[in-house]
């Protein structure tokens, strides 16, 4: 039998097959791992939140306050009336008062969304495993877009009238 490739050529093949070969391997090493997230000291506590839509926001993402990261969404279910349950991760030294409220809010027009805590002005705090009273969804782009659009067809055009005076103007 002749072979049909140098041994240059047969070296090649098998490396890229074995580069291959790797580079799914490591894909669904990643798609199918579990990803714990997890401080490197442990000086945090948990708050929780209720919304309706969290469209975007993933487990993983920043929770800010006054622009600053000051924790990470943890987990994320449903409760019996099908709203999203958020747990989030804050860090030890920060305090939410129990008025605050949680936002989820995107950084940009298409940027990543994140949660932003907006404080109240109560002297009690929330404690650990305590929960959001005043929240607000995620808006979605497309309802957005769909009012402005709709805004603009219910907008009946004015008349201009054409009077002397505003022939003299001319």
């Amino acid at each position: 039998m002749e072979n049909k490739y140098t041994p240059d050529q047969s070296k090649a093949f098998s490396f890229g097959f074995c580069a291959v070969v790797a580079f799914c391997f490591m894909f669904f090493l990643m798609a199918f791992s579990k990803h714990n997230y997890k401080h490197i000291d442990e000086n945090f506590y948990y708050l929780n939140a209720s919304f309706g839509r969290t469209d975007g926001l993933l487990v993983g993402d920043k929770v800010r306050m006054a622009g600053l990261d000051v924790g990470r969404v943890t987990s994320a279910t449903l409760d019996d009336n099908f709203n999203a349950i958020l747990k989030m991760e804050i860090k030890e030294g920060i305090k939410v008062p129990d008025d605050s409220s949680a936002s989820i809010v995107s950084s940009g027009l298409m940027g990543n969304k994140y949660i932003e805590i907006e404080p109240g002005g109560s002297e009690t705090y929330l404690e650990n495993d305590g929960f959001f009273v005043y929240t607000q969804d995620a808006m979605v782009l497309e309802e957005l877009l769909d009012r402005i659009v709709s805004m603009g067809k219910n907008k009946k055009p004015q008349k201009l009238e054409n009077t002397e005076e505003g022939m003299e103007d001319e």
